[in-house]
């Protein structure tokens, strides 16, 4: 095959790989899933009218759908509230590799050109330590920032290698999703119980922290 036919038969590929995530998001929006995955308590219930299937549709919804917008902490908090810890969290960790096996392949391998336009500035500056540390800022970067949509893009587009992104986004994963498989319910169930008062000095302490690092941020800034 000469580099022009294989180049055509690449394109193609792209062109129906968009094609493919394209009308999957038309079929979720067409049936209504992207309203009940937005909604916990909606995924909760479809899930368990499933029964064993439900596996495999958190599975697929999540790798799926969280790529392209659906947060991925709609799937990974809805899950220790339907199964138990072990299980919930062993799918956690099945869909959240699937999802960011998934937008790092179409970064990479399908849209590369374009997503590198879009990829945010705070995550270009890790350019050279992925070069330098590829495992090691892989890992930091999904211990702390989990699995955002860019963050995979920003992978794909990147010089890291395939394994080293797989192993490293494994790794990071672990310690979050196993600490929300096993505290999920316990924390949703606390929230419930607080009152409002609560929530407004949780928001003030929250509102005061930023502001203050902003203001400390400014006066260490040059003039």
């Amino acid at each position: 095959m000469t580099d022009t036919a294989a180049q055509r038969s690449l394109q193609k590929l792209r062109i129906a790989a968009v094609v493919v995530v394209v009308a999957a998001l038309l079929v979720a929006h067409r049936f209504g899933l992207l309203e009940q995955f937005a909604k916990p308590e909606r995924l909760k219930q479809t899930l368990v009218e499933l029964g064993p299937w439900g596996y495999v549709a958190f599975v697929g919804a999540y790798a799926v759908l969280q790529p392209f917008g659906v947060p991925g902490t709609v799937f990974i908090f809805v899950a220790p509230l339907i199964w138990p810890w072990p299980i919930a969290f062993a799918l956690s960790m099945t869909g959240t590799m699937a999802a960011s096996v998934v937008g790092f392949s179409f970064s990479r391998f399908v849209a590369r050109d374009w997503v590198a336009k879009i990829i945010p500035a705070r995550l270009r500056r890790y350019d050279d330590a992925l070069e330098r540390r590829a495992f090691a800022t892989v890992f930091l970067l999904r211990l702390v920032l989990w699995m955002p949509p860019m963050l995979h893009a920003f992978f794909g587009v990147s010089k890291v290698r395939f394994w080293t992104h797989f192993w490293g986004s494994l790794a990071g994963y672990v310690i979050p999703l196993l600490l929300v498989s096993y505290f999920g319910e316990r924390f949703v169930d606390w929230m419930k119980r607080q009152p409002p008062a609560v929530w407004i000095g949780t928001g003030v302490a929250i509102a005061g922290a930023v502001l203050g690092a902003w203001l400390w941020r400014r006066r260490r800034s040059p003039r």
